[in-house]
């Protein structure tokens, strides 16, 4: 893999093989579907959908994909979370596992609802 920062998503999801591409396209969609206004950009060298600020983060490592929703993306799914290795913000998708695209739909508007609450209350 290219140790170039990514200047896209594009440029990020072409590093990988065609299968981790394939999950990461599906992810880019999922996310673009449930936050369709939302702007792509690369973010500490993971793409990142913002509006309003992030509202999450992903990545592709040899084992899973990573999802980054903040600590509160992840504390209002705790149960649904539950099966999968996560720490304080982030949760890992095994490579190997189905991933759970629905669950994504479901964080990232979660995560949206609470960027558009914070941007009223300025």
């Amino acid at each position: 893999m290219e140790t170039k920062k990514p200047e896209n998503f594009d440029d990020y999801i072409g590093r990988f093989p065609n299968e981790v591409r394939e999950i990461l396209e599906r992810i880019r969609m999922t996310i673009r579907e449930a936050a369709p206004e939302a702007e792509e950009k690369i973010s500490y060298s993971m793409p990142a959908i913002d509006q309003n600020g992030i509202i999450v983060y992903f990545a592709a490592f040899k084992n899973h994909i990573g999802l980054y929703a903040l600590p509160t993306g992840h504390k209002g799914f705790k149960e649904e979370l539950s099966s999968y290795k996560s720490g304080k913000g982030s949760v890992q998708f095994p490579l190997d596992k189905p991933i759970p695209y629905d669950l994504i739909t479901k964080i990232v508007k979660f995560r949206l609802k609470e960027n558009l609450l914070k941007a009223k209350e300025k």
